[in-house]
């Protein structure tokens, strides 16, 4: 298996390298070095650490993008199941340095739990909720998957894996920071209104995954 994610990592490599040289090829010299993101087919080009903002909160965070995942998971901490109007619901800190100020935050959030996963990797496995969070990369915003863990022994607070990776584009494995973080200017208030229908109408919530088995997935982080 982790020849496999390699393989495929290599892959991904060349081709990011090769697409990047072509996009290269086009165009002034000068107009892309310019240039904060590249594109290749509408597709961006993302390094293996980015800048990214975990919506709806105003604090930039550092993102490992790593295909050696699945699903892309969150440093948290104090994590606590609850019930909401019928509904599985779960609170939890997200302590993080913020990467433009260098201050120590602590975020908190409440997300209704999307599935369960049990994730296997080097470090042996362990049983995660799983939650849809909104995130800022480049100029855009994502809802995605993230599963829960206690990330604080690893450098980066977020691992972006390839269930996200494949809604941005491609990695440059050699390349850090490719894309500016300009999120749009409605994220954060867009954010809080959804959270709060969703507290106040059960019904928006997509649950149908909670009640099904845990799902094992494979876990190497590089």
């Amino acid at each position: 298996m982790l020849s496999v994610l390699k393989n495929t990592c290599l892959v991904m490599l060349v081709a990011a390298a090769s697409f990047s040289s072509l996009a290269l090829a086009s165009g002034s010299s000068s107009d892309q070095q310019n240039s904060t993101s590249v594109r290749v087919n509408t597709k961006v080009i993302v390094g293996w650490i980015e800048k990214g903002r975990i919506l709806p909160e105003h604090t930039t965070v550092k993102i490992k993008v790593d295909s050696g995942a699945l699903t892309s998971s969150m440093h948290a901490v104090n994590i606590e199941n609850f019930t909401r109007k019928g509904k599985a619901w779960v609170r939890y800190d997200v302590p993080v340095k913020d990467a433009d100020t260098d201050k120590q935050v602590k975020m908190k959030f409440e997300r209704p739990v999307y599935r369960r996963i049990l994730v296997r990797g080097a470090g042996g496995e362990d049983r995660r909720p799983v939650v849809k969070m909104s995130m800022c990369i480049g100029n855009q915003t994502y809802e995605e998957q993230f599963s829960l863990r206690d990330r604080g022994d690893m450098t980066y607070p977020v691992l972006i894996g390839r269930r996200t990776i494949e809604h941005i584009g491609l990695i440059d494995v050699s390349r850090t920071f490719m894309v500016e973080l300009e999120c749009p200017e409605t994220a954060e208030s867009d954010e809080r209104s959804k959270q709060d229908r969703m507290r106040s109408d059960s019904t928006l919530i997509d649950d149908s995954e909670v009640g099904k088995p845990d799902q094992t997935e494979e876990e190497y982080e590089e």
